[in-house]
């Protein structure tokens, strides 16, 4: 069973500079988590403290019931975490299939079936297999960027704003492959500015403001909310 839970998290970019201040939170099986709140509020560095990118200062960081907090990255995405950045999240002068190879560099053994089987999972990206990552639109690259964390089998996929300056159409696609690729058994944390999709498809999720915990609890209840609609959904 898969079970990511970290508490009382303090991390920052400096010994005098603190963006989480004691947050907590959680990922179960199955379940889309999504996180949302304003600019700076720490949503971002959560998901790197989380992928090995920062080195917590206090509290935890426990996967399957081992602490990771501090780990090499590369050590956290062996064990079955992938973290997906919102920028420079591809190489644009690599071919799609290019790309995909160097998603699955933690484990090279059986390459070419992964790949085989993400194009199964994104039709679009196996069309363009041998373009060039600098030749597809905005959406087509971060559905690329999804697939190269996807290389590496995870069991919790971490996205970072993966709608981020997407049009309305593309996003509502993205946000389609998101659910698709949960159905198939795969827990994902997403970061996202676009907060009324984001609750739309997730299972649970959790307000930060100032790098603390404001609300969290099933999505649909806090997009319910009025005060939510009000500060967060535009209503």
């Amino acid at each position: 069973m898969v079970g990511l839970s970290v508490s009382g998290l303090v991390v920052g970019y400096g010994p005098a500079d603190e963006i989480l201040k004691g947050l907590d939170f959680a990922v179960d099986e199955g379940e889309i988590v999504a996180v949302i709140g304003p600019n700076g509020a720490g949503k971002s560095t959560l998901l790197k403290a989380i992928a090995g990118l920062l080195r917590p200062s206090q509290g935890s960081i426990m996967f399957d019931g081992a602490a990771i907090g501090g780990r090499p990255a590369r050590e956290v995405c062996r064990l079955g975490l992938a973290y997906v950045p919102q920028e420079n999240n591809i190489f644009p002068n690599m071919t799609v299939r290019e790309n995909l190879e160097m998603g699955g560099f933690a484990d090279r053994t059986n390459t070419r079936s992964r790949v085989e089987a993400i194009f199964g999972w994104f039709p679009m990206l196996a069309e363009k297999r041998r373009q060039p990552g600098r030749a597809l639109s905005g959406g087509e690259r971060q559905l690329l960027a999804m697939a190269m964390g996807l290389m590496v089998e995870p069991r919790i996929l971490l996205l970072d704003e993966p709608s981020a300056g997407l049009s309305p159409v593309a996003a509502e696609r993205l946000f389609e492959q998101i659910v698709a690729i949960n159905r198939e058994g795969l827990s994902v944390a997403m970061v996202e500015q676009n907060a009324r999709e984001a609750l739309d498809i997730a299972s649970r999720a959790y307000i930060l403001v100032d790098g603390r915990n404001s609300r969290s609890g099933p999505a649909g209840e806090l997009a319910a909310d009025p005060d939510i609609q009000r500060l967060f959904l535009g209503l």
